[in-house]
């Protein structure tokens, strides 16, 4: 299994909060389950504690294998979600690891 690991600071931007930007992102995301046939699962999470030095919110994506992971990457409805995040998100990391 492939999992795949991202991490976002996000911004005041397009007319809405980070706040509403977490949300927005987090619920386009969670929706992709069904959508993108390779996914094994998806989770959101916010981060909890205040703190400049921390990411806003850490995304963990389970698929099979390298092959799985360009399939979502590529799948148009997580085109879709990664086009908004681009938008408001000012900081992007990310970690795949085979487990």
């Amino acid at each position: 299994m492939l999992i795949h690991t991202v991490m976002w600071k996000f911004a005041d931007a397009e007319g809405k909060t980070k706040a509403e930007n977490v949300d927005i992102v987090k619920d386009g995301l969670e929706a992709l389950i069904g959508k993108v046939p390779v996914l094994q699962s998806i989770e959101f999470f916010k981060n909890e504690v205040v703190c400049d030095r921390n990411f806003d919110a850490m995304l963990v994506v389970k698929v099979a294998n390298e092959s799985d992971l360009d399939a979502y990457k590529n799948h148009p409805a997580h085109k879709a979600v990664a086009a908004y995040v681009a938008k408001v998100t000012t900081a992007r990391a990310a970690v795949d690891m085979y487990a």
